[in-house]
Order: C-alpha cells, then sequence, then structure tokens
C-alpha cells in the first residue's frame, strides 16, 4: 500500500513540476542571434531621385511644409545650420525634426554586404511603413510601404488614392512595396532573418480613417476606432476632441474594449499582418521573419494575444518582440508564452550601464551578478536565449555618449534619464565625440554584451564609432567608410568648439566583428548555460563560464581602471587556452578595462 502511495505522490511531484515549467514557446532560429537595427531614413541613401520634398511632411511635427526645403547634406556637420535652414528663422531643435536625409530602401540593398560582413544574423528596422514623419511611428497606413523609400514616390500616391483601404483584395502592390519584398527575399539570401516595426497603439493625424472622422463626425463609417472624448457640435458648443498617445495630438490611439483594440481596426491591422507575412500568397519564406511591436505597454493583453496567435498560424516560427521598459514584474504577464516572445531587453541596459558606463557611482561587482541572475532566470531559458539585449537605440543616448557622461541619471529611471540625456533638455550633457579612453570603455561593454547569453542587438553605426546624446541626436546619418564628413565644429546655439573628426572607425567596427566572430565559432557562447565564476569587488573584476555539451568558454573581464594578474582556481586544471593566442594558460594578464577569453 504504502509503495503505490509512494509511487503516486512521486508521479504527482513530477506532473507538479511539468505544470510549473516553463514551456519553450521561442522559435529555434532566434535563440542567440546577433541584431542590427536599422533607422531608415538614416541609414543610407541609395536612391538620389526618391528624396522627399516638404509636402511629405505635412502632417508631421514641427509642422513646417513651406518653408525652404531640401535633401540634407548627409556629411554635414549635425548642429550645423545650412543655408536653407537659416531662411526659416528657427533654431537647431526645430530644423532637425524637420531635416530628411534622404536614406531609403535601395540604401539598404546596398549596404547587405557590410551588415553580413560585421556577422549579423537578424536586422529589425524601425517603421518603413507611410508616414509623414522621418520616425515613421505616425503612420498614415499600414498596407503600404512609404512611396519616399521606393523608385517612384508620385507614381505609389496616385496608385493608393485609387485603393478603398478597408477591401484588402484591392490592395495594389507599389514600387515601395515591391522593393521592400525585393529587400526581404534578399536579406534570406545573405542567410539572415528581417523583422518590422508593428505601430499598433495609434496612427499618424492624416491617416486614411481618422481624416475621415474628422471630416464626417459621428456620420463616419470609422467614428467608432478612435477614443472620442467629444464631438464637433454648435449647438451644444462642443469641439471635436480625442485621445492621443501621451497628449501628442498627431497620434490619435485606437479605442479598446475588454477584448482589445475594437473590430475595426482590429481587422485591418490583422489584414496588413498578413500581407507582410505572406505576401501574394507566395508563402512564408517570401515575407517577414517576425515583428517588433512599438509602446506594447499601451495595448491591453486580451488584442496581443489574439494577433499571436494569428501571427503563429501563418508563420509558427515567426518572432514577436515588444518595447516593454517595466521591471520583471511588470513584464511577466508578456512572456508567458501567449503574447511575445521576448522583448527589447531594455532591463539588460539599465544593468549594465549601472555596472559598466557609471564611474563613482557603479555598481558593485556583487550586485551586477546578482541582478544580472535575477533578470536571465526571469522568464525561462528560451526567452533569456531570444532577449534583444541591445546598449541603447533609435530612443536613447547612443553608447559612444552614454560612456562619455558616466556619473549622471542612471539609465534605469526611464523617464528622467530620457530628459537628462537630450542635449536640447540638458546644456551641460556631453555631445563631444568620445576619447580614447571612453571608447576603450565602450569595447569592453561590446565584447561582454555579445558574449553574454541572449540575443545582442547593436543600433546601427555604434560599430563605425558614432556618438550622439538622447533623440534626435541619436538619429544621425549613418558614418560610411569611404565618405569625407566634414567634422563637428558646430554647437546647438551654432557657437564653435575644437573639430571632432567624424569618419569610420574602422578598429571598433573590427573589435566587434571580432566578438561577433567568436559568437559563431563557439557555439555555448550562442547556446551554452551560464555560470558566474569569479566576483571580486574590490578590484571590479568578473568572470562567468558559458558550457554547451562538451565545450566550455570562460570570460574574465577587469571593469577596473588598473592591469591586473590573476590565477584563479578554475584556471589551475591547466584545460584552457586563450583564443587568440592559443597558448594553455593558469594565470591571466588583463589590462585596465580588458577582457580575456579561454576556452577549453
Amino acid at each position: 500500500m504504502f509503495k503505490y502511495i509512494s509511487v503516486l505522490i512521486q508521479a504527482l511531484v513530477v506532473l507538479t513540476i511539468q505544470c510549473y515549467a516553463q514551456k519553450d514557446f521561442t522559435p529555434a532560429w532566434s535563440k542567440g542571434v546577433v541584431w542590427y537595427q536599422i533607422f531608415p531614413e538614416r541609414f543610407n541613401n541609395g536612391d538620389l531621385h526618391n528624396d522627399p520634398v516638404a509636402a511629405d511632411q505635412n502632417g508631421a511635427y514641427p509642422f513646417d511644409d513651406s518653408s525652404a526645403f531640401q535633401t540634407h547634406p548627409w556629411t554635414s556637420d549635425w548642429y550645423q545650420l545650412q543655408p536653407y535652414e537659416q531662411k526659416n528663422g528657427k533654431n537647431i531643435w526645430f530644423q532637425l525634426q524637420r531635416r530628411r536625409y534622404g536614406g531609403d530602401l535601395q540604401g539598404i540593398l546596398d549596404k547587405l554586404d557590410y551588415i553580413r560582413s560585421l556577422g549579423v544574423e537578424a536586422i529589425y528596422m524601425t517603421p518603413v511603413f507611410w508616414s509623414p514623419s522621418s520616425h515613421k511611428y505616425d503612420a498614415l497606413c499600414y498596407h503600404h510601404v512609404d512611396p519616399t523609400f521606393g523608385p517612384d514616390p508620385e507614381g505609389d500616391k496616385k496608385l493608393m488614392a485609387a485603393e478603398d483601404p478597408m477591401k484588402p483584395e484591392q490592395w495594389v502592390w507599389t514600387k515601395a512595396d515591391l522593393l521592400v519584398l525585393k529587400l526581404i527575399e534578399e536579406v534570406h539570401k545573405h542567410k539572415m532573418h528581417i523583422i518590422f516595426d508593428g505601430v499598433f497603439n495609434h496612427m499618424g493625424i492624416k491617416n486614411f480613417a481618422f481624416r475621415d472622422v474628422e471630416q464626417n463626425q459621428q456620420a463616419s463609417p470609422f467614428k467608432d476606432w478612435f477614443i472620442i472624448n467629444s464631438w464637433r457640435d454648435k449647438e451644444k458648443g462642443t469641439d471635436f476632441q480625442y485621445k492621443a498617445w501621451f497628449g501628442v495630438k498627431t497620434l490619435p490611439e485606437f479605442r479598446e474594449d475588454s477584448t482589445g483594440i475594437v473590430e475595426g481596426p482590429k481587422q485591418y491591422i490583422f489584414n496588413s499582418t498578413r500581407r507582410w507575412m505572406n505576401p501574394m500568397n507566395k508563402g512564408t519564406a517570401f515575407g517577414i521573419d517576425g515583428w517588433r511591436l512599438d509602446v506594447a505597454y499601451d495595448v491591453g493583453h486580451p488584442f496581443w494575444k489574439s494577433w499571436r496567435t494569428l501571427v503563429k498560424s501563418i508563420n509558427p516560427e515567426a518572432y514577436l518582440t515588444a518595447e516593454l521598459v517595466d521591471p520583471i514584474a511588470k513584464t511577466k504577464p508578456y512572456l508567458e508564452g501567449d503574447e511575445f516572445d521576448a522583448t527589447m531587453n531594455y532591463n539588460f541596459a539599465f544593468i549594465m550601464h549601472d555596472f559598466f558606463v557609471q564611474d563613482s557611482l557603479a555598481a558593485t561587482v556583487t550586485a551586477f551578478d546578482a541582478r544580472l541572475k535575477e533578470l536571465r532566470e526571469a522568464f525561462g531559458s528560451g526567452v533569456a536565449f531570444s532577449m534583444q539585449n541591445l546598449m541603447n537605440s533609435h530612443d536613447a543616448t547612443r553608447i559612444g555618449s552614454a560612456v562619455a557622461n558616466p556619473d549622471g541619471e542612471k539609465f534605469g529611471k526611464w523617464g528622467k534619464y530620457f530628459n537628462w540625456s537630450q542635449k536640447s533638455n540638458n546644456r551641460n550633457y556631453n555631445a563631444r565625440k568620445p576619447n580614447a579612453t571612453q571608447i576603450q570603455k565602450q569595447k569592453l561593454i561590446a565584447a561582454f554584451q555579445i558574449l553574454y547569453l541572449g540575443s545582442p542587438m547593436i543600433y546601427y553605426g555604434d560599430e563605425a564609432g558614432m556618438w550622439g546624446s538622447n533623440d534626435p541626436d541619436c538619429r544621425k546619418p549613418m558614418v560610411w567608410a569611404g565618405n569625407k564628413y566634414d567634422a563637428e565644429t558646430y554647437n546647438p546655439d551654432q557657437s564653435r568648439h575644437a573639430p571632432d573628426t567624424v569618419s569610420f572607425n574602422a578598429d571598433l567596427f573590427n573589435w566587434y566583428r571580432k566578438f561577433i566572430a567568436y559568437r559563431k565559432q563557439y557555439k555555448a557562447i550562442r547556446l551554452g548555460d551560464y555560470k558566474t565564476l569569479l566576483t571580486d569587488d574590490a578590484q571590479q573584476l568578473y568572470a562567468f563560464s558559458r558550457k554547451y555539451e562538451n565545450q566550455e568558454v570562460i570570460v574574465i573581464v577587469n571593469r577596473g581602471n588598473k592591469p591586473v594578474s590573476i590565477s584563479p582556481a578554475f584556471l589551475q586544471s591547466g584545460k584552457y587556452r586563450e583564443v587568440d593566442t592559443k597558448k594553455m594558460v593558469k594565470r591571466v594578464d588583463l589590462k585596465s578595462m580588458g577582457i580575456v577569453i579561454l576556452v577549453n
């Protein structure tokens, strides 16, 4: 009898463990890949005949589509007002939002060999859909690519004007649409994946549905799409008022109910999703490989659950990553297998900044390790391997400027840091070129980011040595080898400083490429488990091991400002060799801000 009870108890324990153990719901390809984030308008101008004109800005901040305008010189000094800008008498912060540099899809196509040479395996592009802004987060529609990203802007606009956006069977394929399909195809030929940015909380004020609501008010067939606070009514004396994202009136929000985004916009989003994942019904091999979801925290869980079901029904291996900047507890509900596969891992960046970027305020090695462990184990191993471990993005100061501004606000204090790291809000922020010591710190950060568990994401140009404070300065045009750039000498107030040379940093590029190559060479770095080996607060030393099957890689980091020589117990077996020299080692010499990689 007791024997059977014992067996029953063991069975119940196993079942309990199975019930509580998180299943791996993430795509196989997303685990440990190297990501590259592209801001299309600022990446590369591959077609000089499709550049935006002033009228293309209608509806976008700063609401000036009539002043003198031209494609801004790609290689010019960032803060210098050009002659066409001086004509409207506005300051630099007005002008920076108005500038267009002409980056386009052909420009990305032309640089796929460059991206692949870095070792990148997956591309995330910020929005490419039709929009009047440079950033494209104020979409006019989701089913067409911005005409100025393709070869025939005016022809595309005529084609779009003749269709009914609510009848997907009538949707045309513009030349810009076809070019993005070519880009997807070429990315796949380069053995990479690509995801689009989905902005499903709101659209731009000039989108087809909201324009109809604004004109026809309650008579509009789209009246239930948006959150209308009051209608235009002369008898009642009310104006037309609506809810906009964070109060930004150019971004009307979709209405939601208990089931999520209401039926009208929901079906439009679903139809647009199908279009880009299985274009022309040719198969998912011709579509994008997933989505990054903007301000995911501002869309209710019911919508994300139903949308994930749709996405996975089209392509079970599609990857879904969310923009979330919340702590672990608030993030967990999104990562339980019925919404997202991963997030843009800002929590990783917060931890990294506290330890590596800060100097006198730097976290201890022990605290650093404990926070990494908590985050690494918070959502299950499948999610951990698929998290986009970034250091910065289009919404944050570049790492090259972060290291030049230590001991300021903490990155984890998102709102305060966002404002503090904007040169427009903080005149004391150092927006100058980082010095050699600061670039060495960036190198150490990049190496750790690439060697750590998860999927490192590089923001375009970090590998080239670009710098810039928070938005809009983090969105400078890409620095390409072979281009001759004007030195940066202008301050925002148009006073001058000593020249900061702007050029492609080949040494930094090769550093990124070297560590990405290690990641590909050693499967333990991409898919291995993680174990802390050393935490030395006094000397700011940290070591960890990555193991996969019989392969082990050990990484030792010296965060301190002095060289260190150590012979830790875990090396005394004499079975580890340094990856570059191939020499067996029991003692390791680390430069200040240095890193050593060993393999068995």
